[in-house]
């Protein structure tokens, strides 16, 4: 959690670019400090030198998707506190299901409403007022 800023960091991890940007967009909007990434294997490069407050990461990535990503932030010491929330097309029970068993905070299907993304993001920051 940030020193002396009370600002929440996110990082927003998807490997589509439109849909990256667009959770970026309205993150900064909301005065949230935001970092990309583009991939998994990118989101475990970054989050030690980002050190944000809450991930948010896509399901299906190339690589590295966004449940064995989860799975191996909760794995390691220095992140297995970060706020996870899952952004996502895949909206069975066992994706709700997976994600839960690694750790997820919170749960976001594709389509979203930019306030939902909002409410949610609000509610696992540590900073939330």
């Amino acid at each position: 959690m940030g020193g002396t800023s009370d600002v929440a960091r996110v990082l927003v991890v998807d490997d589509d670019e439109v849909v990256r940007q667009l959770i970026a967009v309205n993150l900064r909007l909301e005065g949230f400090e935001v970092a990309t990434a583009c991939d998994g294997e990118e989101c475990l490069r970054k989050v030690h030198e980002v050190r944000p407050d809450l991930v948010t990461l896509d399901v299906v990535m190339p690589h590295l998707d966004g449940i064995r990503t989860a799975a191996r932030l909760r794995a390691d010491p220095r992140t297995k506190g970060l706020k996870i929330l899952m952004i996502s097309a895949c909206a069975q029970d066992e994706d709700f299901s997976r994600a839960r068993e690694v750790g997820v905070d919170g749960y976001l299907t594709k389509p979203f409403h930019p306030e939902q993304l909002i409410r949610l993001v609000r509610a696992l920051s540590p900073t939330a007022g």
